[in-house]
C-alpha cells in the first residue's frame, strides 16, 4: 500500500473551509488589518439611511453578548471590517484574524447595494452567528476527516500520489460541504435574533434574498433555498415577538 502523503496543505484547506462562505470570497487576515481603519470612512450612499457604521454600533454588542450566553468559544471580541477594494464584488464573510480574533467582513459593494440598515444588520448577525455557533472548527473538523477518508481510500486502490492528493482534496471538499446548509440555516436563525434584539426587522433584512440566485436544490450547493432561508427567518422573528 502506498503511503498517503501529508494530510491537505494550508492553503487548500482553508479554501475548502470557506466553500460555505456567504458570498464565496475569502479575505487574508493580514489584508484585513491593513484595512481595519476603512470601516470608520464607510457609510451607505443612500441619503438618509442608517448608516454602516451606526448599524455596526448596535449589532456588535448583541452579537458579543450573545456570544458570551451562548458562544461555544470564549472569544467574543468581534471586529467589523470593511474591505474597500473596487473589484471586490458584494459579499459578506466571517473569519479569524492571526491571533484568532473573530473577524466579520463587508465589502464596499454589498454595504452599496443594501436597501436599508435592517438588511445590513441581518447579515452582519448572520455572519457574527457562524462565530458563535463554532462552525469554522466544526466545518475544519469535517475537512480534515473527508480529506483522511479519501487518501486512505485513493492508497488502498493503489493509486498514484497524484491521485491520493486529488482524493484527499475531493474527500475534504464533499465533507466540508456536508453540513454546509445546516450551518446557514443556524446562522439565519440566530442571526434573526441578534437584529432583533439590536432593534432591526430581520424579516425585512432577509429580502435581499430574493435578488440572489436561488441554489434551490442544485447537486452540491452550499446554501439552502432562498425561500426556505425567508421562511425560517419569518417564523424565527414571529416567534421571538411572542415571547417563544
Amino acid at each position: 500500500m502506498q503511503r498517503p502523503p501529508a494530510l491537505i496543505r494550508a492553503s487548500l484547506l482553508l479554501a475548502l473551509l470557506m466553500l460555505g462562505a456567504c458570498g464565496g470570497v475569502t479575505m487574508d487576515p493580514a489584508l484585513l488589518e491593513q484595512r481595519e481603519n476603512a470601516a470608520t470612512l464607510i457609510a451607505t450612499a443612500r441619503p438618509g439611511q442608517i448608516s454602516f457604521i451606526e448599524v455596526a454600533a448596535r449589532i456588535e454588542p448583541v452579537a458579543e453578548a450573545m456570544c458570551r450566553e451562548r458562544g461555544r468559544t470564549n472569544r467574543c471580541n468581534f471586529r467589523i471590517v470593511v474591505d474597500t477594494r473596487r473589484d471586490a464584488p458584494p459579499n459578506a464573510f466571517q473569519t479569524l484574524d492571526r491571533n484568532g480574533r473573530p473577524i466579520i467582513g463587508f465589502t464596499a459593494a454589498l454595504i452599496a447595494e443594501a436597501r436599508n440598515a435592517d438588511e445590513l444588520a441581518f447579515t452582519m448577525g448572520h455572519e457574527a452567528s457562524h462565530h458563535i455557533l463554532g462552525h469554522i472548527p466544526q466545518r475544519e473538523q469535517e475537512a480534515l476527516s473527508g480529506a483522511l477518508r479519501g487518501a486512505m481510500i485513493a492508497a488502498a486502490a493503489g493509486v498514484d500520489e497524484a491521485g491520493i492528493v486529488e482524493a484527499q482534496r475531493l474527500g475534504a471538499e464533499r465533507a466540508a460541504r456536508r453540513f454546509s446548509k445546516d450551518f446557514e440555516l443556524q446562522a439565519d436563525a440566530m442571526g434573526t435574533e441578534i437584529a432583533l434584539r439590536a432593534g432591526f426587522d430581520a424579516v425585512r433584512g432577509s429580502a435581499f434574498f430574493d435578488r440572489l440566485p436561488d441554489p434551490g436544490n442544485q447537486f452540491l450547493s452550499t446554501h439552502p433555498a432562498n425561500a426556505q432561508r425567508r421562511a425560517l427567518v419569518l417564523a424565527t422573528q414571529n416567534r421571538l415577538l411572542n415571547g417563544g
